[in-house]
Formats: C-alpha cells, structure tokens, sequence
C-alpha cells in the first residue's frame, strides 16, 4: 500500500458517520495549520496565504487565501459530501415483540436495503446530552456488533433466490438489539449513557446510524481494489483534503483554495449545513469582504473567474450488468477520475468545463473517461447543480468508478484515487 491510501484506509475507518467525518477533517486541518473560523467572533483580515476553516455540525468549508485579490482572482472550488446512505435509529426505537427488542430505523438515502442483512453493525453518530450549563453535542461510536438485522431462513422463504430478497423499511430493517421481557427497562439509551459516562435522565437526543464493522481493507490479485463501506461519498471527501494539503506544500496561488464538504447530499441537501444551505455562499462572502488584498467589484466579480469541481463517485462498468451502461461511456476501475455529463442538467458538465477539468488531468499526468447515463433510465446528481445554479458559477462533475454503490459495502479501485488527488491538487494550485 502507499502512504495515500494507508491514509484514505484510516480516514474510512475513523468515519462512520458524517459527524466523524467533519470532526476528522477538521483535526487534519488544524494539524496542518489551518485556523477554525469563530462565526460568532468579530472578523479579522484575512491575509494571503493564511489558511482557515468553518465547521457547521458535519460540514466543513476550508480555504487558503490567494496572494491576489479574491475579487479579481476568484475561487477554486472542489466539494464533495459527508454522508453516505444507512440506516439511522428513530426517536424512540424500541420494538418489543416475541421476546426480542429491536431498534426501529428510518432508511437514509437511497439505502440498497438487502445488503444490511446479516451484518454484525455498531451505531456511530452524535448524541445531545444535557449539562449544568445547557446541553452539548458528543460524537459516539460504538465499535461493537450490538444489531444485527438476520434474514428469514431459505425454509421459510422457498422463493427468495428465484423472485430476490423483498424488505419492507418498516417491518423487515428493524436492527435486533437483545433479548428482554421486562417492559420497563430502556437498555438503549442506558447503554447510550454508559458510553457517554452521564445520567441516563441527561440523554436527550441523537443522530445516530447503523454501520458495518467490517474494516476498509485492499484486496484484488494485485491489490487494485478497495473495499469499505461509505466510499460514496468519504472517497471524495478525503481525495478533496489530501489534494488541498498536498497543494499547500506549492506556491501560493494568486486565486483562493476553497474545500467545501457537506452533509445531507444523499437526502437532496437541503439543510442548514447542506449544499443548499447558505454555508458555503457566507464563507465566500466572508472571503471577499476580509481579504487582506481587495478590488473594486465585490461577489459577483469574484464568480466571474472562479470554477468548481463537484466531486461525488461514477458508475463503473458491472461485468454482469453491461447493459445497463450506454456502451459508448463505460468507466472502468483502475482507468482514472470519470467526467459525468447530462444534458438535463442532474451534472454540471458543459463544454467547457469539461475541458478545463481534462487540462487538470493532463497537467496531472492521469488518464480520465466519460459518464452518460443510458438515454432510457433516470439520472442521478449530486452536490454540483445546487451550488452551481445558486452561486453562478461554473461547474464540471466528475468522480471515480466504483461498484456496489449505496450497499453496505462498496468497492473501488486503489489507483483511481491517487490520480483524483492529483488532479485536484492541480485545481488547487490555481493560477
């Protein structure tokens, strides 16, 4: 393995949930001395080359101011997200029926449901607890197979082989939690304080999700394939924060690096803290207006010459299911990042964007290749037409080619990532 991706194997693990996520990608930027950003604190000029961040909950925006005028240089943009689709544990989760307490779950983004069976699955998240002063918000990660969600043996279900394994959301993802008669009891949020070394009374609410707990790991004959969970979208978002770090290492550029990583993308990201939200908008505004270098014009010049790169992972050509691709776009693992396109405007790409991002991959030595949809079946998206249409700025969609996207446990290929890394850290070297 590389050093890139022991690193990307130990951001995977350290993530299971957008909360970590932010959480991880904030330590990283602090040690590589970038300054978190006190929304509530009075502003101070930003001079070039200085490097902060802005964390909202599980979203970070970070940037590295230019030696130019943000103004008359503007923004180089890459954003990804933080959230990847699972199941999450409702309010009051506990069903108790036969002898059994399972956990009662909301599907989060479009979960491929069947392939959470028979998993050994902890819980990670943030949990809000209450205190002498108010209440706080605290990451949790149980690493423990505590759920399990067992399939119905093929005895009783003659047919699931022929006609394919059917879950209902509500009755079927219930995670089985233990065993109990005692109506009384709450054993998850006792465990919840246990964990959290507070009264149980001072639990008061969570965000919390189901994960696998198999670990990332390389595999393949020559280990050209990565294996982890969440890798739609914490591949992009860890490519994103290796190629700005890598870039910090160049010259400063005359343009402002912007990193923006949100939350909620696999839920349409309209939210405080998602892609919709105005976070990344203040973050620029907050740019222009304390730069330490400034130019007559304000936002609106600064757009003009700025360009964005979503970056959220592509489908890979699946060797059993071909015909599923447009047979002239079929992205291969191992063949470099994947420029997604759709004239219906579910990605970014337009003629020129896409040139602009096929120059970065050339001057980053890297192969890349084309994404379109099959004309008859619907269009995902991504990050990349929200912040795009409600910033004005000019955008390309890209990705790498993976498999198993929104199961459990997806996979990729190991050298993809190094050549998306090197072809953000060209944007970010900027002109």
């Amino acid at each position: 393995m590389t050093p890139l991706i022991d690193d990307f194997l130990s951001f995977l693990d350290d993530s299971p949930s957008p909360h970590h996520a932010a959480a991880n990608a904030a330590q990283r930027l602090e040690d590589a001395g970038y300054t978190r950003v006190d929304e509530t604190a009075e502003p101070k000029t930003l001079a070039a080359g200085s490097r902060h961040f802005v964390q909202r909950g599980s979203s970070v925006v970070a940037f590295r101011m230019g030696t130019g005028a943000p103004v008359e240089h503007g923004f180089r943009i890459a954003a990804a997200h933080t959230d990847s689709p699972n199941l999450r544990i409702k309010p009051n989760p506990l069903i108790r029926s036969n002898g059994y307490i399972r956990l009662g779950v909301e599907t989060y983004g479009g979960v491929l449901l069947a392939t959470w069976a028979d998993r050994d699955l902890g819980f990670a998240g943030a949990v809000t607890v209450r205190t002498a002063t108010g209440t706080e918000s605290r990451l949790l990660d149980i690493r423990e197979p505590m759920c399990r969600i067992p399939n119905v043996a093929i005895h009783l279900n003659r047919g699931v082989n022929d006609k394919g394994l059917i879950l209902n959301k509500q009755t079927h993802m219930p995670a089985l939690f233990t065993l109990s008669d005692d109506e009384n009891e709450d054993p998850f949020t006792a465990l919840l304080a246990d964990r959290l070394d507070v009264e149980q009374a001072d639990i008061v609410a969570w965000d919390l999700g189901l994960y696998d707990l198999t670990p990332p790991a390389v595999g393949g004959l020559h280990n050209e394939f990565l294996y982890s969970a969440r890798l739609d979208n914490l591949a992009s978002t860890h490519a994103g924060l290796a190629a700005l770090l890598t870039s910090d290492d160049t010259d400063t550029p005359t343009s402002t690096a912007v990193l923006g990583l949100f939350d909620h993308e696999e839920v349409g990201s309209q939210s405080s803290t998602g892609a919709k939200g105005r976070l990344l908008e203040d973050v620029l505004d907050r740019i222009v207006r304390d730069a330490e270098e400034q130019a007559p014009g304000g936002q609106q010049r600064a757009i003009a010459s700025s360009f964005i790169v979503s970056a959220d992972m592509a489908h890979a050509i699946h060797p059993a299911y071909a015909d599923l691709h447009d047979p002239m776009h079929m992205p291969k693992i191992g063949l470099g990042p994947v420029i997604k396109q759709n004239v219906n405007q579910r990605y970014t790409t337009n003629n020129d964007t896409a040139a602009r991002f096929l120059g970065l991959c050339e001057a980053a030595g890297v192969p890349s290749q084309w994404f379109v949809t099959r004309s008859d079946l619907a269009c995902g998206s991504t990050v990349g037409p929200m912040i795009s249409s409600n910033l004005g700025i000019e955008s390309v969609d890209v990705g790498n080619p993976m498999l198993s996207m929104h199961s459990a446990r997806e996979m990729c290929g190991t050298a993809d990532h190094a050549m998306m890394v090197g072809a953000l850290t060209e944007l970010f070297k900027g002109t």
